[in-house]
């Protein structure tokens, strides 16, 4: 996850970050410090400043940026942290970078924005080490804009990366103590020393605590919320993961590319500092061996790094933030841990935006950074500014436009049954509420094929996939929720997996042996990812559109925990999800579903898949639809 950040707070940048970075620009950020200084009040021309203990100005129900950021105080502390996850006899020290405002200094008590992450440690080949963090050069744009606001902005770097000590345990409870003793830190609960020895200690500190980040330094968030930490008030987590299982697995298989073999011990490695690398190697290989890459299944070190069966501790409230078409971290992230904390009562609101991998600032602009800066200002300062009176859900849709809705899935979505029908060599087969009445398809797993191939031409029937539409659609059709599959099927082998893609099919590709190339744009009012369709030799100037996709390794069917091997040709019900959405198929578009066995752009491959049959009366899919409000 995030494997293209840019490098750390100490080290350089290049002078525009990319938008599936996730990051601010660097002229994003010098913008926004030129716009805090120039509105910038000093304190002491406040009425009553003179002789008055500072203190945040709140207007307009928000904190004003009254304070200097040039003047603000900055530090580097290192927390002993209550574990020794290198081994060597003492307890891991964890570096933490402080920027508060200068008048901290004569008494003024605030509030801390955090980020902790691991991923502060990073430099270009051949820089030399750095040997103190420069707190003055933070990794995001909550300094610029928090500081000068009355917050202190503090950036910690998890054990084993940056100046910390220890090991890097890819989501393992040692990731969350590093997090936590830093809070406990700023309530006076935990030891901390300057570089050369000297007591450090959080005079300053209100003792609130709001954590925010992107991807894993979201995911640490989620992580030290399930502790249930004093003085930890609010979390924002961005793209987040809240199972470590559901990043690296869909139902029993791994993802393909970068999260397949050893992908925690490779994770691990590639953040360790240098003196973890040294120290914990037997650490760093033992993660890769506990991920159990040969059966995927769900095993007791996924379960230490699934924060969501802790959700009862949770008692922060939860900003969740995803991007819709996020490739990385997928929605089902976003979607079973807001399950979770609604089981919890957990206050809780939920920021849908047209995004990727990303900072919602890139998408949203100052329609987030005002919500992020009024969320901040109700937990930390207890400002009655209205935001928790607001609709609980706000979501951007792809023409920039934004809707609201009082809880996600939409309380209007009503789960709708659509049953596979047969096809024939010249029409698709058919998604319709009635039950076929009997018949059988198969289809033999290819496990070269792409997606743009799978997707093409539905029309008409193909060895290595089945595909099943609807009739064009009557009126726009918004789909809130988890898309399921339902299917009754029996295999020639012993092992195969199960894919499923859920597509938006446009007018233009309706008909029989259409070419997918003419499908119609991507259209306004819908988020999917695009699929470039090609023919060998010649690019098609059209793309058709994936909403969704789902996989499941059928020997995972009865548990994630232990697989079961099929008996070739006998039949089983297999139950499926896809990744959660909340898309709008326009009038006059067809929803298509296409099963195939291995996805090898999606999915790791199973050599061992061969054919599948479907028997249609007892196969379906079933989608969330918004029937009222």
């Amino acid at each position: 996850m995030n494997d293209h950040y840019l490098f750390g707070r100490a080290h350089w940048r290049p002078a525009a970050a990319s938008r599936r970075d996730g990051r601010i620009s660097r002229f994003g950020r010098t913008a926004l410090a030129a716009l805090v200084l120039a509105t910038t009040v000093p304190v002491a021309l406040l009425p009553g400043s003179a002789s008055a203990t500072p203190a945040p100005v709140i207007r307009d129900g928000r904190t004003q940026p009254v304070f200097s950021y040039t003047e603000a105080v900055r530090e580097t502390v290192f927390v002993d942290a209550p574990m020794d996850s290198d081994r060597d006899g003492r307890r891991d020290r964890v570096a933490v970078a402080v920027l508060r405002p200068a008048e901290t200094q004569q008494g003024m008590k605030v509030a801390t924005v955090m980020k902790a992450t691991p991923y502060t440690g990073w430099a270009p080949p051949g820089s030399p080490p750095p040997t103190v963090p420069d707190p003055g050069v933070f990794s995001e744009w909550y300094d610029e804009f928090f500081v000068p606001r009355g917050y202190a902005v503090v950036e910690v770097e998890m054990q084993g990366t940056g100046l910390s000590e220890g090991c890097p345990m890819s989501g393992g409870h040692q990731d969350t103590i590093s997090t936590t003793a830093a809070i406990d830190w700023l309530n006076g609960r935990a030891h901390a020393t300057y570089a050369d020895g000297r007591p450090a200690v959080a005079t300053w500190s209100d003792g609130a605590v709001g954590m925010v980040g992107l991807s894993y330094d979201g995911t640490l968030a989620n992580a030290a919320a399930v502790q249930g930490v004093q003085g930890l008030k609010t979390i924002v987590p961005l793209g987040a993961i809240s199972s470590w299982y559901d990043y690296a697995r869909d139902q029993g298989i791994g993802y393909a590319r970068e999260l397949g073999n050893r992908y925690p011990e490779y994770q691990a490695r590639r953040l360790a500092n240098e003196s973890a690398k040294a120290k914990c190697g037997d650490v760093l290989t033992a993660l890769g061996d506990g991920a159990g890459d040969d059966t995927a299944d769900y095993t007791s070190f996924w379960f230490e790094r699934d924060y969501r069966r802790h959700a009862e501790r949770v008692r922060a409230s939860v900003l969740l933030v995803q991007g819709v078409t996020d490739g990385k971290v997928r929605n089902r992230h976003f979607a079973a841990w807001w399950q979770a904390l609604a089981d919890n009562n957990v206050s809780r609101k939920l920021w849908l935006h047209n995004g990727d991998h990303e900072d919602p600032l890139n998408t949203g602009g100052e329609a987030w950074r005002d919500t992020l800066h009024r969320w901040m200002d109700h937990w930390l300062y207890r400002v009655d500014n209205g935001i928790m009176t607001e609709p609980r859900v706000t979501i951007q849709r792809p023409d920039k436009s934004w809707q609201t809705s009082a809880d996600w899935p939409n309380p209007g979505s009503r789960p709708i049954r659509l049953w596979f029908g047969p096809a024939t060599a010249t029409a698709a087969g058919s998604l319709t509420p009635t039950r076929a009445d009997g018949g059988s398809q198969n289809f033999t797993d290819d496990p070269t094929q792409k997606e743009a191939g799978m997707i093409a031409d539905p029309g008409v029937a193909k060895p290595h996939r089945l595909a099943y539409l609807t009739p064009p659609l009557t009126s726009a059709t918004h789909v809130s929720g988890a898309p399921g599959l339902k299917v009754e099927m029996s295999a020639t082998t012993t092992s195969t997996p199960l894919t499923a893609l859920l597509v938006d099919y446009g007018p233009s590709v309706s008909g029989a042996g259409r070419n997918a190339g003419t499908a119609a744009p991507v259209p306004p009012g819908s988020s999917a990812d695009l699929i470039a369709v090609t023919t060998p030799g010649k690019p098609l100037p059209k793309v058709l559109p994936i909403v969704s996709r789902g996989s499941i390794d059928v020997k995972n069917r009865e548990s994630l925990v232990h697989a079961s091997p099929l008996t070739p040709g006998r039949t089983y019900t297999i139950r499926w999800r896809l990744h959660d959405i909340d898309y709008i198929f326009p009038a006059g578009h067809r929803i298509g579903i296409v099963i195939v066995a291995n996805d090898m752009e999606y999915i790791t491959t199973d050599p061992s898949a061969g054919s599948v049959t479907l028997n249609l009366h007892n196969s379906k899919l079933t989608l969330p639809i918004v029937t009222t409000g």
